[in-house]
Parts: C-alpha cells; structure tokens; sequence
C-alpha cells in the first residue's frame, strides 16, 4: 500500500503547519511505501463477545452509503449541514463522546442525534450492495474491503472546529488512542472525513487547528483508501468519495470498550428508538 504523508508521523507534527513557513495551499508531500499485506484481525478486547453475535450470514448490514437521519430543525443549522466522520480505533467509545458533542454543541436531543457507528475509508466501497461486521460465512466483511470503523455525523459548517477538537482529545500526548494496546490494524486506523477532504482548505485548516490547541500530537497524510494504521497519524478522507456505511443496530449506542465502560441505559435504549422511528 502507498499512501502520500505529510510529514514523519514520529515526530507528531503534520506538515500542514510545521514548520511555519509551510502554507495550506503548499503541504509538503512524499510518498511512501508500505510493504507486506493489511493486517485486519484487529484487536482481541471486543472480539470474543462479537464473535458470539455474528456466526451466521449477516443479514443486518449496511447497504447504502446513505445515512437516514432525523431532519433537525434547530435555529443554529438554519446555514445546511454536512457529513463528516471521525474513526479512532473502536467505535463505541467513540460515538458516545460525539453523541454528548452533539448534545452540548448543539443541544440536540436524543431523537435529533446524528452520530452513527459505521464504516469507511475502504477503496472497494460496498460488496454485493452491503458492509457487514465480521461474520462466520465473510459476507462483504468490512475489513477485507479496506474500511475503518468511524462514526459519522450530520452538522453544521461552522461547528466543524469543535467537534475537531473533541476527536483530538481522544489521543493521549503521545498520540495514541484509547484502544490503542487492544485494538489494532487497519480496521482501527485514525481517520476523519469530509466533504473535499485533504483539498478543502476550510476544514482541513479547522482540523489543524484543532490538534495544535490540543497539544500539536497528531500528523495528518491524505488518505487514499485502504490506508495502515499508524500510531499518532490521522488519513484525511474525502467524505464525498469514500462515504461512510452505517454499522449494523447492534453496535449503535453500545457501551465503551474498556473494562467497566458502561453507559446509563438510557443511552444503550436510544438506538431501539432511532430504530423504531426509521432514522437509525
């Protein structure tokens, strides 16, 4: 696999803004290649208990890039929204830290939440018109086809920078995330995506800015699809071309991954309602 970095991701910084001379428009690109094959068998913490649920042909996929999400009609998003992702090794955890963003960002209530578990950032996009989870039969697993686990979201242009700064806190000073001893490969890899991707100069900007108030920790590469994981590094995804799936009902509003990591129930019921209502 190849993929262009801006800068080593050893020494943390990303060549969007370092050193300062480097300009958005001038971002210092090299090309680097990656030998030997993806690893996408992931991280042991969650496996044992998913394996249990997925042995039979999965029948609860993803099957369009398209998310269906309740129609908001908050004052503040009055300017049109915009879908974007976050991945940072599991899922989970991940969501609840965007579903209280979004609640405290943007007041939203829990039938107005946006945040979804998903897949992204494959190449091959969807096989037979689906994305699964792991499953015993391999039907359109999301690993082989080069995704990442993210979760997606519908919000406004101009809140874009603070949910940025929530996905730079995920990452201790070292840049690495919370799973990071547990979960690894591609299928964990760090990856954000939206519309334009490396080459959209707004959001690309935000998201710098974004991990520089958060201790300057994380590199930025262009992601190119089927990316590796690499500790401290983000892919910037255009959202447009590697649009994200929605994960399967089971692993919406789950409870974290760590050890005790578990969240009221009435987080874990919001999925059944979304379901119930047709917007999950």
């Amino acid at each position: 696999v190849s993929f262009a970095i801006l800068l080593t991701p050893s020494k943390v910084i990303d060549a969007f803004h370092a050193p300062s001379s480097h300009h958005l428009s001038k971002p210092i690109i090299r090309d680097v290649a990656l030998h030997g094959h993806a690893d996408h068998r992931g991280g042991s913490s969650r496996r044992n208990f998913l394996d249990a649920i997925a042995t039979g042909v999965a029948t609860t996929c993803a099957t369009t890039a398209g998310l269906t999400l309740p129609t908001n009609a908050n004052a503040a998003e009055d300017e049109g929204l915009i879908d974007v992702y976050f991945g940072c090794g599991c899922f989970w955890h991940v969501q609840h830290e965007f579903v209280q963003a979004e609640k405290r960002i943007l007041n939203r209530s829990d039938d107005e939440l946006t945040a979804r578990a998903g897949y992204a950032g494959g190449k091959a996009g969807a096989l037979d018109g689906k994305v699964c989870y792991h499953n015993f039969n391999r039907v359109s697993d999301y690993g082989p086809l080069g995704h990442a686990e993210v979760v997606s979201l519908r919000i406004p242009p101009s809140s874009y920078k603070e949910f940025a700064v929530e996905y730079t806190k995920l990452f201790d000073k070292n840049g690495f995330r919370p799973d990071q001893a547990g979960d690894k490969g591609t299928e964990y890899r760090n990856l954000v995506g939206f519309p334009g991707g490396a080459k959209s100069e707004v959001y690309l900007k935000a998201l710098v800015e974004a991990s520089k108030e958060n201790g300057d920790k994380l590199a930025f590469a262009e992601g190119l699809g089927d990316d590796p994981d690499r500790r401290a590094l983000v892919f910037v995804m255009d959202s447009d071309a590697f649009s994200p799936f929605v994960a399967e009902q089971y692993h919406q509003f789950h409870d974290g991954f760590a050890m005790g990591e578990g969240y009221p129930q009435s987080y874990n019921d919001i999925a059944f309602k979304l379901a119930k209502a047709g917007t999950l």
